[in-house]
């Protein structure tokens, strides 16, 4: 018998932010979700840090400005955009739901922003897409064999979706001890669907060879396959997972489209800087070259707002959708994204922005 309660099917009054979102699916999720949900890499230093990052900055207020007819509108690698919100690829969101990666990315379209479908999803690609009724992007993990890599992008040409997004930061799972202590395992009913038949295996080891060196890391991309997937595909292409100012320079010469800012929500490596921490720096050496994104630590509308003066375009949700998921479904993300860009929309009218384009370092206390 699991351990957590039904789904709700309306929004209780006191449930006006993420925050509560998290403490609600705590009731919502089994221990066994909650412990892979939730979790990150060793001590969560770098989790930590990415929340504890936004907190640092202060905003500048601005009065009497008149920003009648503002909106938080953005156009991304062709999508419209209601604002500058999308959900992060997120595995296994059967998980949190029944309906899983169908009911958000439902959710994202129907309120105007869009879900980047992990490799690792619940739920084929191609169902994504057609729950969806709006533009999707699919995020690709590198898979051993570069057949089997060109298949998954081509079904998501096939499908529709916009943009492909290599994950570059997780050649191999982080040392999670939260999901260790609790015996983590997927559930029957839950699997990689775009991926049946297909779970990576190890090459033999000989004696005294490293599963880490000689199995995982030989079977990781390197930036020629990088130059290899840029000449399969006329698709957007964004690596996400980038924290290094050298690794930020050589995307954008291997012909990338745009790079996203993360540390993987602190799930691989912990005491990484976190996202927001590395972003100015990239920023300053991309200098406007490719769109940058940034995903980690995000729960306020006033973190996206800081987000963006910092130098990103957008910004990525990752457990604070699946909790909404896990709490309402489809009705809850929708709820959370509204909230988001409901508190980014006022920060922007306190801060004297009335689009967009109004928003830069000005928006930020000086430190």
């Amino acid at each position: 018998m699991s351990d957590a309660l039904p789904p709700l099917d309306r929004i209780p009054p006191d449930l006006v932010s993420a925050a509560d979102y998290q403490r609600y699916a705590s009731r919502h999720l089994s221990a066994n979700a909650r412990a892979y949900i939730d979790s990150a890499a060793a001590d969560e230093l770098s989790h930590a840090a990415n929340l504890s990052a936004f907190a640092r900055w202060r905003l500048q207020s601005r009065v009497l400005a008149d920003v009648r007819g503002g909106h938080c509108r953005r156009e991304l690698f062709g999508l419209s955009l209601s604002h500058p919100l999308l959900l992060a690829p997120v595995a296994y969101q059967k998980l949190a739901h029944a309906d899983g990666e169908r009911a958000a990315a439902y959710a994202a379209t129907a309120v105007g922003s869009s879900m980047l479908v992990s490799t690792l999803a619940s739920t084929p690609l191609e169902e994504i897409a057609a729950a969806a009724q709006g533009p999707l992007w699919f995020q690709l993990y590198w898979q051993p064999q570069r057949d089997i890599t060109l298949q998954l992008l081509q079904r998501a040409e096939a499908a529709g979706y916009r943009a492909v997004v290599l994950t570059v930061d997780a050649p191999l799972a982080g040392v999670r001890n939260v999901e260790q202590r609790a015996t983590f395992q997927l559930p029957a009913a839950v699997y990689a669907a775009n991926l049946p038949g297909q779970a990576m295996a190890l090459p033999a080891l000989q004696h005294g060879q490293s599963a880490v060196f000689d199995g995982f890391m030989a079977q990781a991309p390197r930036w020629e396959d990088i130059a290899w997937l840029r000449q399969q595909t006329r698709l957007p292409l964004l690596l996400k997972g980038i924290l290094s100012l050298q690794d930020a320079e050589l995307a954008v010469q291997h012909g990338v489209d745009g790079i996203i800012v993360s540390n993987h929500g602190g799930r691989v490596l912990d005491t990484v800087p976190a996202s927001l921490e590395a972003l100015p720096a990239i920023a300053a050496v991309v200098a406007g070259r490719v769109p940058l994104l940034l995903d980690g630590g995000v729960r306020r509308g006033s973190d996206i707002l800081k987000a963006l003066a910092l130098g990103a375009q957008a910004v990525l949700i990752g457990r604070p959708f699946v909790h909404a998921l896990a709490v309402a479904g489809a009705l809850g993300v929708a709820h959370l994204l509204r909230i988001l860009q409901e508190e980014l929309e006022v920060a922007m009218a306190l801060t004297g922005c009335r689009t967009l384009d109004d928003i830069d370092q000005r928006v930020l206390w000086p430190q």
